[in-house]
């Protein structure tokens, strides 16, 4: 945009990196003409802590403690993906109660990530008395549950290289089911008895920031953004990593593609996480919890892995490089937030708005909030 000539109703400005509604340290160079937004420009990068190349510095054993900070609202599904890319290269076959905890512990992780995303997107369409907090009253609960089997609230470093940190006992698994498939339930129906038919939250969300198909793949999407716009892709079920493959779930699918679809999917899948989490439960096998007990000195054999896994936000990956010695030789994490960012520049000028997805037509400065609420990403995650 440097250098840009501008017509007599046009100005450029700035939103972020401190915008509250940028959900973090993100920069928007706007051209507006009017409220009109005729181009935008993401700005990354102020939040860029060398994740990549601090794995490159430490052994496998203490990357694991680092890696929970790529996505500070999904360490779980970090953990998992780096775990599983790791086991691959030391051919370790993970006992089948360990897989089954982690898909309990992930799917709590999900809910807990929807939950936040939940509350915030109601603040970010005007909802800033009340209701907004009331999802964080959940999400606290099954953080308490989750900090009870790993010491943390959100750096859990408890998916393992081999297995996971600790069993679970019967108690921990009885007060979840009783709260997933109870209490949990009964409040995501009233958020959506709150939010979802609400005339003011449809109007901001409906028809505005459509992403088609194409587009979505262009960009390399993922995640509940790109099922939004009708393609069915979800690693849970293409890829059947742990045991997701022994589970009844749906994969939520819209074909609508706009902010209310992205919304209606989240929330969705949080019925189907729950489905899933009640199912792990009562199938919990008994046996070990670890193939192996991952040292500090461990040295994988020299190769090249790759794991992933269904985050929140989409397709979590990290890429992996091995020369044989007790720390990674490269990695690389694929992060399906910072795609989000990227299409911003799109949907803002050519992702229509009020129902007309034929007639491609800029956005509103009003509307900016909904496109970056229904996108869902993390700026950590994105700079990494």
């Amino acid at each position: 945009m440097q250098n840009t000539i501008l017509k007599n109703d046009e100005m450029l400005i700035n939103m972020g990196p401190h915008h509250p509604a940028t959900h973090g340290v993100l920069r928007l160079k706007l051209k507006l003409d009017g409220e009109s937004v005729i181009s935008a420009e993401p700005i990354i990068g102020y939040l860029h802590r060398g994740i990549e190349k601090l794995g490159e510095q430490r052994n496998y054993f203490n990357y694991q403690v680092d890696i929970d900070r790529v996505d500070y609202l999904a360490g779980m599904h970090n953990n998992e993906a780096f775990s599983i890319a790791i086991e691959k290269l030391l051919g370790l076959e993970i006992p089948d109660r360990a897989k089954y905890i982690r898909v309990i512990c992930s799917e709590l992780n999900r809910i807990t990530s929807h939950l936040l995303w939940l509350g915030t997107c109601l603040i970010d369409m005007g909802a800033i008395m009340g209701f907004p907090f009331y999802p964080f009253r959940e999400r606290d609960r099954i953080l308490s549950f989750l900090e009870e089997i790993s010491g943390q609230r959100m750096m859990f470093n408890f998916i393992r290289i081999g297995g996971v940190k600790k069993d679970v006992n019967a108690e921990w698994l009885k007060n979840i089911k009783e709260f997933i498939s109870i209490e949990f339930l009964n409040r995501l129906r009233e958020y959506e008895a709150i939010a979802t038919e609400n005339p003011i939250f449809m109007s901001r969300m409906k028809g505005i920031a459509y992403l088609p198909a194409k587009v979505a793949l262009d960009y390399n999407i993922t995640g509940p953004s790109l099922r939004a716009s009708g393609i069915d892709l979800d690693l849970r079920k293409k890829q059947d990593y742990s045991a997701f493959s022994k589970f009844d779930f749906k994969v939520p699918i819209s074909n609508d593609g706009d902010c209310y679809a992205r919304y209606m999917l989240r929330v969705q899948e949080m019925y189907e996480s729950a489905k899933i989490i009640v199912q792990a439960i009562d199938g919990l096998p008994e046996g070990q919890i670890m193939a192996k007990k991952i040292l500090p000195g461990l040295k994988p054999p020299k190769g090249e892995t790759y794991g992933a896994v269904e985050s929140p936000r989409g397709h979590l990956g990290v890429f992996v490089t091995s020369d044989g010695s007790s720390s990674p030789y490269r990695v690389r994490w694929h992060s399906p937030s910072f795609n989000a960012v990227s299409v911003l520049s799109y949907l803002l000028t050519q992702g229509g708005s009020n129902n007309n997805f034929n007639e491609k037509k800029n956005l509103r400065i009003s509307d900016i909030m909904a496109c970056i609420a229904s996108l869902d990403f993390i700026m950590p995650d994105v700079d990494r």
